[in-house]
């Protein structure tokens, strides 16, 4: 049984080894070799805005997705990364944990326009976000280094309706 929750600092370690994985950077923007400490600060100061959430299966952290808010002008954004731990692919863990993000993103603080960044040849993970509504917007040429290669990523976004205030809910039900 896999459980989705906010990240604790107890999950540093889990979180660090996960993130080293050869399988998990590979789709990620995570260079290797991260310290506990790195990690860390990355992941755990990123202030009030910044969201993450872990999949654990049996106590280990398969999976995490970060969900970071924007400010501002652009304070109706939000920006999602993610990735699953090299063993557990495949297996319903990343639907999972973009499901609880976009109930968040959407139901909690009301986020209109969500984006991300995926490289052209991470099929798996397009695949999983299109099936949540999330469209191409563009391309970015050569955005990545990865393994002394330049990769190109898709620019995606998923756009929806600003929530409803309750008074037209009730009219609409009338």
């Amino acid at each position: 049984m896999v459980t989705i929750r906010a990240a604790e600092p107890r999950d540093l370690a889990g979180l660090a080894a996960l993130m080293n994985l050869p399988g998990y950077r590979w789709g990620t923007l995570r260079l290797p070799y991260e310290s506990e400490d790195s990690a860390r600060k990355r992941l755990f100061e990123g202030g009030p805005n910044a969201t993450l959430l872990v999949a654990l299966r049996e106590g280990e952290v398969v999976g995490t997705i970060h969900l970071l808010r924007w400010t501002g002008r652009r304070s109706h954004v939000g920006m999602i990364g993610m990735g699953v731990h090299d063993d557990h692919t495949g297996r319903g863990i990343g639907r999972r944990l973009l499901s609880a993000a976009l109930d968040y993103a959407d139901n909690w603080l009301g986020l209109t326009r969500l984006e991300l960044s995926v490289n052209v040849d991470n099929t798996r993970a397009l695949r999983l976000y299109e099936s949540a509504g999330f469209e191409i917007e563009g391309r970015e040429r050569q955005s990545i280094l990865r393994d002394g290669v330049l990769v190109d990523a898709f620019t995606m976004s998923r756009l929806r309706a600003p929530p409803r205030p309750a008074s037209d809910q009730t009219s609409a039900e009338a």
